[in-house]
């Protein structure tokens, strides 16, 4: 055994098994070199996916998330806003078929007040502005109508910024006043609204548009404006001499008062006794808006008596009286005596009928003298116009609908149970009812009140939206998906193509050297140990294949060396 492993004390079996200098100082790049060729085209394809994707991650942190500068814009508009943007090298994106513009998040208010300042966007609608690139030598007509051009702008912005218009358009009629004119035309507007989705303008807005645009443009009657919406419907009101015979929208409206009124009423009298919650009511109301209008003239006599028989005096509008004479003054004659000795009894006129004799010519005359008096007296004739109108908007009939809850009894054992009420508690109640509302039977008011239990459904919890459905998840979730996706690619790239190529390229562990195995193989006990083949030194390619022989040739000592360094190692 000893002459057998002789061969093995020089040099060369000592560098058995021991990789050579040159092998060992190769370096990185020939070993990559020697790599078999699907391992280079996985490496390539790796180093190649690696560098697109950190050339992905950098230009999406460079420009970062994007949101929305403008929506529904025009065209001009956004050419101007683009050409801007351009000037300013502020990067942006189209949306929504090129209507929304989208730029930077951290850019957006920066560059809103940039555009701002430059007048951007001027939006479709333009105001008093036009005013201000007036051209040197236009027309009078040119300049009414760039003025009525601008007070259409100024009209649709202040009714555009109502919370339920999304937007407006406005037409005026402004005609040419002229002072040779007897009868002046009067101007009139007409505006058209396009409301929100699931928006509508109430009586008062309504009123309101119709009071801006009318007091906007001198000498215009709000009935002249014109309110429609975007399907033609008209919001302003029925025009004046309805002939159809049905409500307007300001009778409906007035009606519809006049029942929440009256229920308000029943409401605020009842549930003080009955507890919120335990009472339903309404009330009908049928209201008159017939418009009555009655004129009498009335004459009354001239002369007449009054509740205690004396004369009433008449008013006297014009008097005239003439008086005339000829011949000698006339001496007394007739029968001597008293009768002819008083003097003449003024002459009276009546109102109606001839005027009566004279004095003079009743008694006679003497001495060829004669004379004459006329007198003409106006009275004012008594003249009585009444005219009457009748109001309208008056309650012909109320109609009340009561229903009243079962009462809830808690006994001790705190169980509640429902009772009905009693008829006298059921016409208390409807006496207070009648009372609330005004009840008239005469013009055939009726008031129904019941007593029925109410049906109590169970409230329906509110679930919680998941965390995963909330906004602000949603939004972590889409400003995180970019870099995460491109960090869990390049993940799989290093590790399913670079690292196997890389670890393929290491160095080779040195292997164990040849005498270290004769040692241990000698000190084998000899029960153990087989004979060794005859080895003689080995050029350094061969210590693979000599090491190979060994371990054919003796497996078992092999194994025992293996398993001595094994347990020198734990």
């Amino acid at each position: 055994m000893d002459t057998a492993l002789a061969p093995l004390g020089n040099s060369s079996a000592a560098t058995l098994l021991r990789p050579t200098q040159t092998e060992a100082d190769a370096g990185f790049g020939a070993r990559l070199a020697g790599l078999p060729p699907g391992r280079k085209m996985m490496l390539g394809f790796g180093v190649m996916a690696l560098a697109g994707i950190a050339l992905a991650m950098s230009m999406w942190s460079s420009h970062g998330n994007y949101k929305v500068l403008y929506a529904n814009l025009s065209d001009k508009d956004g050419g101007a806003i683009l050409a801007q943007l351009s000037q300013m090298n502020v990067p942006y994106k189209h949306a929504d078929g090129g209507s929304a513009i989208l730029v930077p998040a951290d850019k957006v208010h920066d560059v809103r007040l940039k555009l701002a300042s430059s007048g951007l966007p001027k939006g479709g609608v333009v105001g008093f502005e036009l005013m201000d690139n007036a051209k040197f030598g236009q027309t009078q007509f040119q300049e009414r109508l760039t003025f009525q051009r601008g007070l259409e702008g100024e009209l649709t912005r202040s009714i555009g910024a109502l919370s339920a218009v999304q937007s407006a358009r406005v037409h005026l009629a402004l005609p040419n006043q002229n002072g040779f004119f007897r009868e002046q035309q009067k101007p009139s507007a007409s505006v058209l609204l396009t409301l929100h989705p699931g928006r509508l303008l109430d009586r008062a807005q309504i009123a309101g548009i119709v009071h801006l645009v009318s007091s906007s443009v001198p000498e215009m009657n709000p009935k002249a404006v014109s309110v429609l919406d975007a399907s033609g419907a008209l919001l302003s009101g029925a025009p004046e001499g309805n002939a159809s015979g049905m409500l307007d929208a300001q009778q409906l409206q007035y009606v519809a008062q006049i029942e929440a009124n009256y229920t308000r009423r029943v409401f605020d009298i009842l549930e003080p006794v009955l507890g919120r919650n335990n009472l339903r009511a309404q009330v009908t109301a049928d209201i008159d808006f017939t418009q009555t209008e009655s004129t009498s003239e009335e004459f009354a006599p001239n002369q007449g008596r009054d509740a205690e028989g004396k004369p009433v005096q008449a008013t006297v509008r014009s008097e005239q009286s003439a008086q005339s004479g000829s011949g000698t003054a006339g001496l007394p004659g007739g029968v001597p005596g008293a009768a002819s000795n008083q003097p003449p009894v003024p002459a009276t006129a009546p109102v109606n009928g001839g005027a009566a004799p004279l004095q003079a010519a009743q008694a006679g005359t003497q001495g060829g003298s004669s004379s004459r008096r006329d007198a003409t007296i106006n009275y004012e004739v008594d003249r009585t116009v009444r005219v009457t109108r009748a109001a309208t908007g008056n309650v012909k009939r109320l109609n009340a609908a009561v229903v009243v809850n079962h009462r809830s009894v808690t006994d001790a054992k705190g169980k509640t149970t429902t009772t009905a009420l009693t008829v006298e508690e059921l016409d208390k109640l409807t006496a207070l009812v009648k009372e609330t509302v005004g009840f008239n039977a005469e013009r055939g008011d009726s008031v129904k009140l019941i007593n029925a239990p109410f049906r109590v459904e169970a409230p329906v919890a509110e679930t919680p939206l998941p965390l995963w459905q909330q906004p602000g998840t949603q939004d972590l979730m889409r400003t995180l998906a970019v870099p995460g996706a491109l960090t869990l690619l390049a993940l799989i790239v290093v590790f399913g193509a670079v690292r196997p190529a890389l670890k393929a390229a290491q160095s080779p562990r040195p292997a164990p050297r040849l005498d270290a195995v004769v040692d241990d193989v000698q000190t084998l006990p000899a029960a153990n140990r087989a004979p060794l083949p005859q080895l003689e030194a080995p050029v350094a390619d061969d210590r693979l294949t000599l090491a190979r022989t060994i371990a054919k040739e003796n497996p078992q000592a092999v194994a025992n060396i293996v398993r001595g360094w094994v347990s020198k190692e734990s």
